[in-house]
């Protein structure tokens, strides 16, 4: 079995910041479309990028462009999942 190059946090932490770049750039397209009366990304495309790793830029999102923080479902979602995908990354980070 081929063994990984880098230590597998770097992996997810690579994973975490791609995901949350491109969750952070759909709020703010979602939040423009929102704004125009267009079509929406629906709320369950957010919360899947979110499962696969994008909270933080979600959560980031979320405050920076002012967007679905009267969802108390993204409200409490988000950051609770960002701090359990950060806690991960530490925890692969600091296992021995």
């Amino acid at each position: 079995m081929p063994t990984l190059s880098a230590p597998l946090w770097k992996y997810v932490l690579i994973l975490l910041a791609v995901m949350s770049a491109f969750l952070f750039v759909l709020m703010a397209a979602d939040k423009g479309k929102a704004r125009r009366g267009a079509w929406r990304v629906s709320e369950k495309t957010l919360f899947v990028f979110a499962l696969l790793g994008g909270a933080v830029g979600g959560t980031a999102g979320m405050f920076v462009f002012r967007h679905k923080t009267k969802h108390l479902q993204f409200r409490l979602f988000f950051p609770l999942l960002a701090a359990a995908q950060l806690a991960l990354c530490a925890w692969l980070y600091f296992k021995k």
